[in-house]
Protein backbone atom coordinates (compact mmCIF):
# COMPACT_ATOMS: atom_id res chain seq x y z
CA UNK A 1 0.00 0.00 0.00
CA UNK A 2 1.52 3.18 -1.16
CA UNK A 3 1.84 6.48 1.18
CA UNK A 4 -0.91 8.18 -0.64
CA UNK A 5 -3.63 5.28 -0.08
CA UNK A 6 -2.54 4.64 3.46
CA UNK A 7 -3.16 8.77 3.67
CA UNK A 8 -6.71 7.91 2.43
CA UNK A 9 -7.60 4.67 4.06
CA UNK A 10 -6.69 6.67 7.46
CA UNK A 11 -9.26 9.28 6.32
CA UNK A 12 -12.26 7.08 5.24
CA UNK A 13 -11.86 5.28 8.04
CA UNK A 14 -11.85 8.23 10.54
CA UNK A 15 -14.57 9.70 8.67
CA UNK A 16 -16.25 6.17 8.95
CA UNK A 17 -15.86 6.14 12.40
CA UNK A 18 -16.45 9.54 13.30
CA UNK A 19 -19.84 9.89 11.44
CA UNK A 20 -21.29 6.76 11.23
CA UNK A 21 -24.00 5.26 8.62
CA UNK A 22 -26.37 8.24 6.88
CA UNK A 23 -29.89 7.88 8.37
CA UNK A 24 -32.33 5.35 7.38
CA UNK A 25 -34.48 6.86 4.49
CA UNK A 26 -36.58 4.93 2.43
CA UNK A 27 -35.37 6.98 -0.67
CA UNK A 28 -31.70 5.85 -0.01
CA UNK A 29 -30.36 3.92 -2.74
CA UNK A 30 -27.80 0.64 -1.43
CA UNK A 31 -26.53 -0.33 -4.83
CA UNK A 32 -25.65 3.49 -5.04
CA UNK A 33 -23.81 3.51 -1.60
CA UNK A 34 -22.42 -0.18 -1.88
CA UNK A 35 -20.81 1.40 -4.92
CA UNK A 36 -19.48 4.20 -3.18
CA UNK A 37 -18.41 2.12 -0.33
CA UNK A 38 -16.40 -0.17 -2.57
CA UNK A 39 -14.59 2.80 -4.90
CA UNK A 40 -13.33 4.02 -0.98
CA UNK A 41 -11.99 0.06 -0.45
CA UNK A 42 -10.42 0.29 -3.76
CA UNK A 43 -8.39 3.57 -3.72
CA UNK A 44 -7.21 2.77 -0.51
CA UNK A 45 -4.97 0.38 -1.79
CA UNK A 46 -6.24 -2.75 -0.10
CA UNK A 47 -5.44 -5.54 -2.17
CA UNK A 48 -8.30 -7.10 -4.04
CA UNK A 49 -11.15 -5.26 -2.55
CA UNK A 50 -13.63 -7.07 -4.51
CA UNK A 51 -13.16 -10.35 -2.94
CA UNK A 52 -16.20 -11.97 -1.26
CA UNK A 53 -17.17 -14.35 0.67
CA UNK A 54 -19.67 -16.74 -1.25
CA UNK A 55 -21.98 -18.90 1.25
CA UNK A 56 -24.11 -21.55 -0.38
CA UNK A 57 -26.43 -24.35 1.21
CA UNK A 58 -27.23 -28.01 -0.13
CA UNK A 59 -29.88 -29.79 -1.02
CA UNK A 60 -29.66 -31.69 2.49
CA UNK A 61 -28.66 -27.62 4.05
CA UNK A 62 -25.20 -28.14 4.63
CA UNK A 63 -23.90 -24.84 4.58
CA UNK A 64 -20.26 -24.12 3.00
CA UNK A 65 -18.44 -20.85 2.57
CA UNK A 66 -15.24 -19.81 0.27
CA UNK A 67 -13.78 -16.46 -1.02
CA UNK A 68 -14.95 -15.40 -4.89
CA UNK A 69 -14.20 -12.34 -6.69
CA UNK A 70 -17.02 -9.65 -7.32
CA UNK A 71 -16.84 -8.87 -11.21
CA UNK A 72 -19.61 -6.71 -12.01
CA UNK A 73 -22.64 -4.78 -9.52
CA UNK A 74 -25.89 -3.06 -10.72
CA UNK A 75 -29.31 -3.18 -9.83
CA UNK A 76 -29.63 -6.42 -10.96
CA UNK A 77 -27.29 -7.68 -8.74
CA UNK A 78 -23.69 -8.92 -7.67
CA UNK A 79 -21.92 -11.10 -10.34
CA UNK A 80 -18.80 -13.84 -9.90
CA UNK A 81 -17.61 -16.73 -12.30
CA UNK A 82 -17.09 -20.23 -11.92
CA UNK A 83 -17.29 -23.44 -13.30
CA UNK A 84 -21.06 -24.62 -13.38
CA UNK A 85 -19.86 -28.49 -12.07
CA UNK A 86 -17.99 -27.01 -9.04
CA UNK A 87 -19.39 -27.66 -5.78
CA UNK A 88 -20.50 -24.07 -5.39
CA UNK A 89 -21.84 -24.28 -8.95
CA UNK A 90 -23.88 -27.36 -7.79
CA UNK A 91 -25.51 -26.17 -4.63
CA UNK A 92 -26.60 -22.80 -6.46
CA UNK A 93 -28.17 -25.28 -8.91
CA UNK A 94 -30.01 -27.10 -5.96
CA UNK A 95 -30.57 -24.44 -3.77
CA UNK A 96 -30.10 -21.58 -5.74
CA UNK A 97 -30.11 -18.98 -2.75
CA UNK A 98 -26.32 -17.66 -1.58
CA UNK A 99 -25.30 -14.73 0.78
CA UNK A 100 -22.12 -12.33 0.40
CA UNK A 101 -19.87 -10.89 2.78
CA UNK A 102 -17.17 -7.51 1.46
CA UNK A 103 -15.02 -7.28 5.04
CA UNK A 104 -12.86 -4.33 4.48
CA UNK A 105 -10.72 -4.48 7.64
CA UNK A 106 -8.78 -1.68 7.55
CA UNK A 107 -12.34 0.97 7.18
CA UNK A 108 -13.81 -1.35 9.86
CA UNK A 109 -16.87 -1.87 7.00
CA UNK A 110 -19.01 -4.92 6.34
CA UNK A 111 -21.38 -5.27 3.72
CA UNK A 112 -23.61 -8.47 4.00
CA UNK A 113 -25.78 -9.67 0.65
CA UNK A 114 -28.42 -12.38 0.66
CA UNK A 115 -30.68 -13.15 -1.78
CA UNK A 116 -31.78 -15.22 -4.86
CA UNK A 117 -29.27 -16.50 -7.63
CA UNK A 118 -29.92 -16.96 -11.17
CA UNK A 119 -27.06 -17.42 -14.13
CA UNK A 120 -26.33 -14.82 -16.41
CA UNK A 121 -26.38 -15.25 -20.25
CA UNK A 122 -23.85 -16.86 -22.27
CA UNK A 123 -23.14 -13.83 -24.25
CA UNK A 124 -22.47 -11.90 -21.01
CA UNK A 125 -20.44 -15.02 -19.72
CA UNK A 126 -18.24 -15.29 -23.35
CA UNK A 127 -18.16 -11.29 -22.85
CA UNK A 128 -16.11 -11.51 -19.40
CA UNK A 129 -14.03 -14.87 -20.69
CA UNK A 130 -12.41 -12.65 -23.73
CA UNK A 131 -11.18 -10.24 -21.19
CA UNK A 132 -9.14 -13.00 -18.76
CA UNK A 133 -5.65 -14.42 -19.70
CA UNK A 134 -5.00 -16.91 -22.33
CA UNK A 135 -4.10 -19.30 -19.68
CA UNK A 136 -6.88 -18.86 -17.39
CA UNK A 137 -9.14 -19.66 -20.65
CA UNK A 138 -7.21 -22.52 -21.16
CA UNK A 139 -7.22 -23.55 -17.12
CA UNK A 140 -11.32 -23.03 -17.33
CA UNK A 141 -11.44 -25.98 -19.51
CA UNK A 142 -8.45 -27.98 -17.87
CA UNK A 143 -9.84 -27.87 -14.65
CA UNK A 144 -12.97 -29.95 -13.48
CA UNK A 145 -13.10 -28.02 -10.24
CA UNK A 146 -13.60 -29.39 -7.40
CA UNK A 147 -13.48 -33.02 -8.51
CA UNK A 148 -10.71 -35.83 -6.88
CA UNK A 149 -6.99 -35.04 -8.26
CA UNK A 150 -5.10 -37.93 -7.79
CA UNK A 151 -2.01 -36.21 -9.29
CA UNK A 152 -1.12 -33.12 -10.69
CA UNK A 153 0.72 -34.64 -13.75
CA UNK A 154 -3.23 -35.39 -15.50
CA UNK A 155 -3.68 -31.63 -14.78
CA UNK A 156 -0.76 -30.27 -16.42
CA UNK A 157 -1.67 -32.88 -19.34
CA UNK A 158 -4.86 -31.55 -19.82
CA UNK A 159 -3.66 -28.08 -20.14
CA UNK A 160 -1.81 -29.35 -22.78
CA UNK A 161 -4.35 -31.19 -24.48
CA UNK A 162 -6.27 -27.93 -24.70
CA UNK A 163 -3.37 -25.76 -25.34
CA UNK A 164 -2.67 -27.93 -28.60
CA UNK A 165 -6.57 -27.57 -29.54
CA UNK A 166 -7.20 -24.25 -29.41
CA UNK A 167 -3.65 -23.31 -30.91
CA UNK A 168 -4.00 -19.77 -33.23
CA UNK A 169 -7.67 -19.35 -32.53
CA UNK A 170 -10.29 -17.99 -29.99
CA UNK A 171 -10.40 -20.03 -26.84
CA UNK A 172 -14.31 -20.79 -26.68
CA UNK A 173 -16.32 -20.49 -23.70
CA UNK A 174 -16.64 -24.06 -21.96
CA UNK A 175 -20.43 -25.05 -21.83
CA UNK A 176 -19.97 -25.64 -18.10
CA UNK A 177 -18.32 -22.27 -17.23
CA UNK A 178 -20.28 -18.76 -16.61
CA UNK A 179 -21.64 -16.05 -14.35
CA UNK A 180 -24.25 -16.17 -11.48
CA UNK A 181 -25.76 -13.11 -10.22
CA UNK A 182 -26.91 -12.46 -6.72
CA UNK A 183 -30.26 -10.42 -6.90
CA UNK A 184 -30.15 -8.87 -3.49
CA UNK A 185 -33.31 -9.08 -1.00
CA UNK A 186 -31.51 -7.87 2.22
CA UNK A 187 -27.96 -5.89 1.93
CA UNK A 188 -26.61 -5.41 5.33
CA UNK A 189 -24.09 -1.87 5.84
CA UNK A 190 -21.81 -2.21 8.92
CA UNK A 191 -19.30 0.02 9.89
CA UNK A 192 -17.10 0.36 13.16
CA UNK A 193 -17.23 2.51 15.59
CA UNK A 194 -16.12 3.79 19.30
CA UNK A 195 -16.98 1.16 21.96
CA UNK A 196 -18.23 -1.51 20.03
CA UNK A 197 -21.23 0.39 19.28
CA UNK A 198 -20.96 -0.38 15.51
CA UNK A 199 -23.19 1.35 12.52
CA UNK A 200 -25.52 -0.97 10.95
CA UNK A 201 -28.15 0.04 8.03
CA UNK A 202 -30.46 -2.68 6.75
CA UNK A 203 -32.33 -2.38 3.59
CA UNK A 204 -34.85 -5.01 2.96
CA UNK A 205 -36.51 -5.39 -0.36
CA UNK A 206 -40.00 -5.06 -1.31
CA UNK A 207 -42.31 -4.59 -4.44
CA UNK A 208 -42.15 -0.97 -4.10
CA UNK A 209 -38.53 -0.37 -3.33
CA UNK A 210 -36.77 -0.28 -0.57
CA UNK A 211 -37.77 -0.48 3.35
CA UNK A 212 -34.84 0.84 5.20
CA UNK A 213 -34.05 0.53 9.20
CA UNK A 214 -31.18 0.21 11.81
CA UNK A 215 -29.79 -2.40 13.94
CA UNK A 216 -28.54 -2.92 17.29
CA UNK A 217 -24.68 -3.20 16.94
Amino acid sequence: MSLRSTFRALWTFGKGVSAGLPDADASRDPIGLFKEWFEAARQSGLLLPESMTLATVSADGAPSARMVLLKGVDERGFVFFTNYESRKGRELGENPRAALVFHWAILERQVRVEGAVTRISAEESFAYFKTRTRGSRIGAWASRQSDPLEDTRVLKQQVETYRKQFEGGEVDLPPYWGGFRVVPARIEFWQGRANRLHDRLCFIREEEGWQTMRLYP
